[in-house]
């Protein structure tokens, strides 16, 4: 699958979350939405280490959460980039593909 169609699918999903919970999807909400993933995912990060409480989850939940927090990370990061016009593919190339090339 590629960036673009995966942007596409994730953005359709967003969409729907947005109209069924009347969630004005604007600038803010698609910088602070990836803050608060971040913050979820660092959080499944020190229970998974060690660092944090585990709230009763076993390892094996943990584990599932973080990869779970890592894809909604991604996600985000995505739904962010499309709301800005960015070209991930070009800029993917441009910041760290290029360096394959040296």
């Amino acid at each position: 699958m590629d960036i673009k169609h995966l942007s596409e699918e994730v953005e359709q999903v967003s969409q729907s979350y947005a109209e069924k919970f009347h969630i004005e999807r604007d600038a803010t909400w698609f910088i602070l939405k990836l803050q608060e993933e971040v913050g979820e995912l660092v959080q499944s990060y020190l229970m998974m280490t060690g660092k944090a409480r585990t709230k009763g989850k076993s390892p094996e939940e943990i584990q599932s959460e973080f990869h779970k927090e890592v894809a909604d990370v991604l996600c985000q990061t995505l739904l962010l980039a499309r709301f800005h016009g960015i070209d991930l593919d070009k800029e993917i190339e441009e910041k760290w593909l290029r360096w394959n090339k040296q």
